[in-house]
């Protein structure tokens, strides 16, 4: 018989505003007025009514210079050109793979854009295209990088580069994509002894750290071998991790999340996602992170 466990219920301590990271923010909901100063312009997220600038999507208000818009606070990916995202292959076209990665439309991968096994970059040919199968199929996960963006807003991925292709043996978490911090690279071998592909599309997989790099990135066969426990210990601590810091709005990247997975150290995994524990793991986090910029 599985064990039950059952807390009473506790009065939760007001978070410090002066630990909230950035400080105060202005947020606004759909017809809230932002100003009513007609020197502003309008940016994405407002619209203009009786000289008054309002809020038509529920986010932050961001300000540059004159140029005021809103960053939604749960929105779909909107791609940029050189973004890594990992995405889930959901179709198989001619000379072309449709490919899940959170935006309002399917990416396409086209044939032309992958190298093949081993690393082989060259024109592709008929024979090619009926072994697509053999490459990718449905349900397979992929990291990419964004292309070109189609002029209805769909996204074309590449995976020239040895570092992308198909994925294997991990865990997917799915997040909100304004989460994601930018950065110059999204691959991260953790020293816990795990790796993280932070998607900018919100979409994280998280993988043991391979021996090989060569053999690992960019290949088409799927590894099979058995994961040892304590690799996935580590994995499932880390996937907890980052569910306790988007559960208290925390930006994701490499150092938030060491530092969560370490603050959870004395914690066992099942219990880092009960509210007190995870309150107490982000804050600690949050605190190093002030630490670190201050």
């Amino acid at each position: 018989m599985a064990a039950v466990t059952m807390r009473l219920p506790a009065v939760r301590a007001p978070l410090d505003s002066s630990a909230l990271r950035g400080g105060e923010k202005h947020l606004v909901a759909p017809g809230d007025t932002i100003t009513t100063d007609t020197g502003y312009m309008r940016g994405h997220g407002t619209y203009v009514e009786d000289d008054k600038l309002i809020a038509s999507v529920a986010g932050v208000v961001e300000r540059v210079n004159k140029l005021v818009c809103v960053r939604a606070l749960k929105a779909r990916y909107n791609g940029e050109i050189g973004d890594i995202v990992v995405g889930r292959i959901t179709e198989v076209q001619q000379k072309r793979w449709k490919v899940e990665t959170n935006s309002r439309l399917d990416s396409v991968l086209l044939l032309s854009s992958i190298n093949l096994p081993g690393g082989e970059l060259r024109r592709k040919s008929a024979e090619d295209e009926l072994a697509m199968r053999d490459y990718l199929q449905e349900g397979d996960l992929i990291s990419a990088e964004v292309q070109s963006i189609f002029s209805d807003g769909a996204v074309s991925l590449h995976t020239r580069s040895l570092k992308y292709g198909k994925l294997a043996q991990g865990v997917l978490v799915q997040v909100s994509p304004s989460l994601v911090k930018r950065q110059k690279t999204h691959f991260h071998d953790l020293p816990c002894g795990a790796s993280v592909i932070l998607g900018n599309n919100g979409f994280i997989w998280i993988y043991p750290t391979p021996e090989q790099k060569d053999d690992e990135a960019g290949g088409y066969a799927t590894n099979l071998e058995p994961v040892p426990l304590s690799d996935r210990e580590v994995i499932s601590r880390l996937r907890n991790c980052i569910v306790a810091l988007v559960t208290h709005k925390m930006m994701l990247f490499d150092t938030s999340i060491l530092y969560c997975y370490e603050a959870s150290l004395p914690h066992q995994i099942k219990d880092i996602l009960k509210p007190e524990v995870t309150e107490e793991i982000v804050l600690e986090a949050r605190q190093r992170l002030l630490d670190l910029e201050g």
